[in-house]
């Protein structure tokens, strides 16, 4: 199976360029490009991509991407989040410690949330901490290099 980005990308187009009305019809779209994903899957996508349902101009519905979706601003807003509230990070096996300024966890969670990073299997924040659980067999190094490549000016 491709890769989660390689796969969000494949929806926002085809949302983009296609009137698809269903789950079904999103799914079947994806098989043609080479996804077999779920249907679990697929909702858990179209939540993160905060896609929505909106009239056809006709008598139904179709699925819409917000606005923003692809702005590239959007990466760098989420990067200046995380700039401006962490203070250290560190990790341990698969999980990675972010201590963050007091009240800035969930800002710097959130931003690494939307920037879906692959390695990232799930994030937990605290007031001035948050946690990030990596995904089987990635390295605190590796993900360490991912959020230097999405994060410029970031000092680790």
């Amino acid at each position: 199976m491709k890769e989660r980005q390689s796969r969000l990308k494949a929806i926002k187009s085809l949302i983009k360029n296609n009137t698809i009305e269903s789950q079904d019809e999103l799914l079947a779209l994806l098989l043609k490009e080479g996804y077999d994903v779920t249907q679990a899957t697929l909702s858990r996508d179209l939540k993160l991509l905060k896609v929505g349902k909106v009239p056809d101009g006709k008598s139904s519905y179709m699925y819409a991407l917000p606005d923003d979706a692809d702005s590239p601003e959007s990466e760098t807003i989420y990067a200046q989040d995380f700039l401006r509230g962490y203070v250290s990070i560190d990790f341990s096996g698969n999980i990675v410690v972010i201590k963050t300024f007091s009240g800035h966890a969930n800002t710097v969670c959130n931003a690494i949330d939307n920037l879906n990073f692959d390695e990232v299997l799930g994030t937990v924040a605290g007031d001035n901490c948050m946690f990030a659980c990596l995904r089987e067999g990635v390295t605190g190094e590796q993900f360490m290099k991912v959020l230097k490549d999405h994060i410029p000016g970031i000092e680790i």
